[in-house]
């Protein structure tokens, strides 16, 4: 697929808000894949501060342990927070001449391997939901016109969650943002029981749980929670039998 296809793509997931099983992680954590294979960076991560006023990391969902560490530090210095701070596109260059003020974030991030980082908040007016944070490994920055790029796509789905939240179901929305930490928790402990289970690596755990929850319009997050319950998928609605239906 060429990288116009691709951008178009991804324009046309971030306006898909509407549908009455919107998934606020999977929404999230399809944004942070999406641009990590169209700007060719190391890593993405989304950086949410609604609701209440600090930083919390709800994308990716499954952060490998050293990226887990650098997103930590993200939440109180660094890019990522200076683009939530100010609602403008942060870009320091190379991690080796970033100010001293992110220097925990910095040593951190280079002993890594990552050597550049940028951020673009998530904005609407006056609304700044938080920001992305995108990680580079190679020995240029990441180019202008992508850094422009990413804001777009921060831009987009930053009116998809406002819209979403406010004309479609504001509660569940505004549910699903308030527990997006604690369900990128019970992802990650659901792709453990399910790899373990099924003899598979967590990334292909994660994917299958991924694919499991599109397929059958479910919550990725409640598919994790069954993962966990039970080591295994949830039946799809139709496959249920007619006595549990019932019940429900």
């Amino acid at each position: 697929m060429s990288r116009e296809k691709k951008i178009a793509e991804t324009f046309v997931e971030l306006a898909d808000t509407f549908v009455a099983d919107f998934d606020v992680i999977d929404f999230l954590q399809q944004l942070t894949s999406r641009c990590r294979d169209i700007f060719a960076v190391a890593d993405v991560a989304i950086l949410l501060a609604y609701p209440g006023p600090k930083l919390y990391s709800p994308a990716p969902c499954d952060p490998s342990p050293t990226l887990a560490a650098v997103l930590e530090l993200a939440l109180g210095e660094g890019p990522a927070l200076e683009a939530y701070r100010t609602a403008s596109t942060i870009s320091p260059g190379n991690l080796a001449t970033a100010p001293t003020e992110w220097q925990d974030f910095t040593a951190l991030a280079r002993e890594a391997g990552y050597t550049y980082a940028s951020a673009v908040p998530m904005r609407l007016r006056e609304d700044t939901l938080g920001s992305m944070l995108l990680l580079r490994a190679t020995d240029s920055p990441l180019p202008a016109d992508d850094l422009v790029m990413a804001q777009a796509f921060a831009d987009a789905a930053t009116i998809g969650l406002l819209h979403a939240r406010t004309l479609k179901d504001a509660e569940t929305v505004n549910a699903q943002l308030h527990n997006a930490l604690h369900s990128r928790i019970t992802i990650e402990q659901a792709k453990g029981f399910f790899a373990a289970h099924h003899n598979t690596s967590l990334d292909d755990a994660f994917t299958t749980m991924r694919g499991h929850a599109r397929t059958h319009r479910l919550l990725l997050t409640a598919v994790a929670r069954h993962v966990v319950d039970t080591g295994d998928l949830p039946l799809p609605p139709a496959a249920l039998p007619r006595h549990h239906l019932a019940e429900g």
